[in-house]
């Protein structure tokens, strides 16, 4: 896998870690950071709780020591923090059954948890939800070389999933920053796009089955490794990229494509963003069935990973900067192809600087100005990190819209992303949290982007979006993305005029689900239509989420 280590990136989460567990109290509660926030009537965790989650699990994998578990309510974004009281450590599938059953019973609110990689703060309680960790369901299940099919549990890292394929030439069909210690669980919660979302398709188009922890303890098991079943609904897609609302997947059947036998990484400058767009179009026209990844990055963002972290650039400094990565079977024939194309585009002018890397070596030096900017951000203070989708002739527009609305009251406002999906990662920072930073971002950003029929979440989720957003009214009402609220509203009513108006995100859903299974009743295949009820069934629907890792 390209980038860091795993021993590299275990290195600096200890660190984040170290950090966390001594200074976690210096990140302001979410709850007081949204004071208009009001916890939902769920019951409360005390000593007789305590004490049925340690008759289910090892007295070891239940933590209460308020020491440890400032490290689970705390994101290492350092944005949110929660309130906690019990970190939950299952092992298997029916650990988790009894956990969510007796959650249940007791009407006790759960926020799963993976690698805490995530970006927008659903990996940790907004109150004192009962956290229930996957890091000990670290089970690679099995590997059908036939078919490169293989089963893991939730918790199995993607990087160490990736390096146990890579013994059978295969590979993960997503990679991201984080791999070093996000689960695949929290990735198929939250969809994780990632870089090479250009050449592998959504995690979506990968995923062949899963098994699920229904809110009420009831297992789903939709645990299948075909490639072609139409017996029924597809009830796989409510889970993937649901953040853990409807239920906790345990399990996963990940379809594994083949690994590239060569891989080559150019990183290349430019003077303005429509070279980008120029070199992307001609990467997609002449590079074609070996272009396997294609990000971009501007100025102020290389300013920012080279002078936080003290990392080298290859080439002298440009207005913008792009990696392009090509993965193939025939070295020659990839090499070939991929001088022809810089030759071309250098010799317009449409690139001025580049440089190639074919090695090992070379990539682990290239890669990581692009996966370590989220780190690099940290360092500025506090950082506002937003993730959209926009056509590709506004795509830029956004960064340069926000730079005129904040001038000099921001340390930087920076671009960067996946071009070759058109995600933007826009991220401004301040030396600490700004309340009137805030309020000229939150909801002109998510406005412009509606204005521009972009997406105001491409591949991070919703998450505290929601918290944040579903108090506020937008300035021009046929802007308005507060999706609970208006157009989801607007289309459920619509659809099933039966339906009262949700008022949060967790509302819509139940509502929505319970519509749709109405809508459903009259079809003949009863089988599926049961199924269908229990997955989501409204009454057993706890306050749940995921984050992306």
């Amino acid at each position: 896998m390209l980038g860091r280590s795993a021993r590299q990136i275990r290195s600096m989460l200890r660190a984040r870690s170290s950090v966390s567990l001594s200074t976690g109290q210096d990140v302001e509660l979410t709850s007081q950071r949204y004071p208009d926030l009001r916890r939902k009537p769920f019951g409360q965790v005390g000593p007789s709780e305590i004490a049925r989650f340690q008759a289910i699990l090892d007295s070891n994998r239940v933590i209460t020591d308020p020491t440890e578990l400032d490290g689970y309510n705390t994101d290492w974004m350092r944005i949110s923090r929660g309130q906690g009281q019990v970190v939950l450590k299952p092992k298997t599938t029916a650990e988790v059954s009894q956990i969510l059953r007796y959650c249940s019973e007791q009407n006790l609110a759960v926020c799963p948890q993976g690698g805490n990689t995530g970006l927008v703060g659903g990996s940790i309680p907004v109150f004192d939800e009962v956290i229930v960790n996957t890091s000990l369901m670290n089970k690679i299940e099995s590997l059908d070389i036939n078919s490169s099919v293989v089963t893991v549990q939730a918790g199995v890292i993607l990087e160490q999933l990736d390096r146990h394929l890579a013994d059978h030439d295969l590979l993960v069909p997503l990679d991201l920053g984080a791999k070093g210690s996000c689960q695949i669980g929290g990735n198929v919660s939250t969809n994780a796009g990632g870089l090479r979302l250009l050449r592998y398709g959504s995690l979506q188009g990968s995923i062949l089955g899963l098994e699920v922890v229904l809110p009420n303890g009831e297992i789903l098991d939709c645990l299948s490794q075909l490639k072609k079943d139409n017996t029924g609904y597809h009830l796989k897609h409510l889970f993937i990229g649901s953040e853990g609302t409807l239920g906790f997947v345990t399990k996963v059947a990940i379809q594994c494509p083949p690994r590239p036998k060569a891989v080559n990484v150019a990183f290349l400058g430019m003077t303005s963003f429509e070279s980008v767009l120029r070199t992307f179009k001609e990467a997609r026209s002449n590079l074609g069935e070996i272009l396997s990844s294609c990000e971009f990055i501007d100025a102020e963002a290389m300013k920012c990973v080279t002078g936080n972290l003290e990392l080298t650039c290859p080439i002298d400094p440009q207005a913008f900067y792009m990696l392009i990565e090509t993965s193939g079977s025939r070295s020659n024939h990839d090499e070939e192809k991929l001088t022809e194309f810089l030759e071309a585009l250098m010799s317009d002018g449409t690139v001025v600087d580049g440089t190639v890397a074919s090695s090992e070596a070379q990539i682990q030096k290239i890669w990581p100005l692009r996966e370590r900017l989220a780190e690099a951000l940290l360092r500025d203070g506090y950082c506002y990190k937003y993730d959209i989708s926009l056509p590709l002739d506004v795509f830029y527009d956004s960064v340069i819209a926000m730079k005129e609305r904040l001038g000099s009251r921001v340390i930087r406002c920076i671009g960067y992303g996946h071009v070759g999906d058109g995600n933007m990662h826009l991220n401004i920072t301040t030396k600490e949290y700004d309340d009137q930073v805030m309020q000229l971002i939150e909801p002109f950003l998510y406005e412009w982007t509606s204005h521009h029929k972009g997406s105001i979440s491409a591949e991070h989720e919703f998450a505290s979006w929601f918290i944040m957003s579903r108090e506020r009214e937008p300035e021009n009402p046929e802007d308005d993305i507060t999706i609970p609220r208006a157009a989801m509203n607007k289309m459920i009513k619509e659809l099933c005029p039966n339906t009262r108006v949700a008022n949060d995100a967790r509302e819509l859903i139940l509502n929505c689900s319970t519509e749709f299974i109405h809508l459903l009743s009259s079809e003949s295949n009863e089988m599926c239509n049961n199924q269908l009820k229990k997955t989501i069934s409204a009454e057993h629907v706890l306050m749940v989420r995921w984050n992306e890792g």
